[in-house]
């Protein structure tokens, strides 16, 4: 399947022009979101609860929020960047009953969207698009005269100008200057959940507790354990982050070059890559978006439980020492 990826010449503001966007939430992507466009010429309005932790980071800004019904009532574009959990509760109540036809909802992430959580009322589009950084980056890159790589996705009975407005959308986001790449709603959930669970949070974070526990088991010190195991885990995803896999495997030793040949397949094996297609399955049935709602309404206690469970493990005590050491950890956090 070839890829659509538009860039510069690809997009027009001027589709912005005489449309209100509202920022529903001011965390890390909601501020920059909400900066860009409005460095870009766009009207935005950020709607925020006053008791939120956003709410003053946007007044220093230079935004005025306003209650997040009121910002919807008044926009054309309602981007909603809160976490997904809440996504359903604050359109139900503080959005949708202000939807006119002719808005658009839009997400940065379609969790909501995929497994119907935010289901707008005829005449009201949704569109997705999704910058492939932290806001931190977002806003960074944009302020460096560059921009980050976006997804944009739309439903496929969507009005043809909902897709033109979201490129106007991300080109204001700083995104073509990099490149939008053309998905669908179903494969920008199902693959940003994948590699979460299977490999960028889930995989890495078993497999440095797996490789941390066997060494310390096997009779060596945990600090040596913590240190080939998770500290250096940083030396090799910069690698591959900025040069990928290839280059990655140049810069290291050919010690470790050939380790990762010959060792590697014996840790990711076939029962591994099953394990994999399993985590997919579960993404894609649903099953795992109903679990992890349930629990939300519920309390949250069973992912409070997970976080007091690995807050007490020899890692992270381990870790906690060690970090201590390096004062210099902490200024390199950004």
């Amino acid at each position: 399947m070839n890829t659509q990826i538009y860039y510069e010449p690809d997009a027009e503001l001027s589709w912005l022009e005489n449309r209100v966007i509202a920022i529903i939430g001011y965390g890390a992507q909601g501020a920059a979101h909400a900066q860009n466009a409005r460095d870009s010429g766009c009207q935005v309005l950020v709607g925020q609860r006053p008791d939120g932790p956003g709410y003053q980071a946007a007044v220093a800004d230079g935004f005025e929020p306003l209650a997040i019904a009121e910002a919807a009532a008044r926009a054309d574009l309602i981007n909603i960047l809160l976490p997904d959990e809440v996504h359903a509760e604050v359109f139900e109540q503080e959005i949708c009953p202000h939807l006119v036809p002719g808005n658009i909802v839009m997400t940065c992430h379609g969790f909501s969207f995929h497994y119907d959580l935010v289901r707008p009322p005829d005449g009201v589009d949704r569109l997705l698009v999704a910058p492939k950084g932290q806001g931190h980056m977002v806003r960074g890159e944009f302020l460096r005269g560059g921009g980050v790589p976006c997804l944009i996705a739309v439903d496929e009975e969507s009005r043809a100008e909902t897709l033109q407005l979201g490129l106007a959308y991300a080109k204001a986001l700083g995104g073509t200057r990099a490149g939008v790449i053309r998905t669908t709603i179903a494969a920008e959930t199902e693959t940003d959940l994948f590699g979460e669970q299977a490999v960028l949070c889930g995989g890495v974070s078993s497999l440095v507790q797996a490789g941390f526990e066997t060494l310390v088991d096997a009779g060596y010190q945990a600090e040596l354990a913590y240190f080939e195991c998770v500290h250096e885990m940083k030396i090799i995803v910069d690698l591959l982050y900025s040069r990928g896999l290839s280059a990655m495997r140049e810069a290291i030793s050919n010690t470790a070059e050939y380790g990762d040949y010959v060792s590697g397949p014996r840790v990711i094996d076939d029962q591994v890559r099953q394990n994999m297609k399993e985590v997919l399955a579960d993404i894609q049935s649903g099953d795992f978006a109903r679990r992890f709602m349930e629990q939300h309404r519920a309390g949250g206690h069973e992912l409070t439980a997970f976080r007091r469970e690995q807050a007490e493990t020899e890692l992270n005590r381990v870790g906690q020492r060690l970090r201590a050491m390096m004062p210099w950890l902490e200024a390199d956090d950004s």
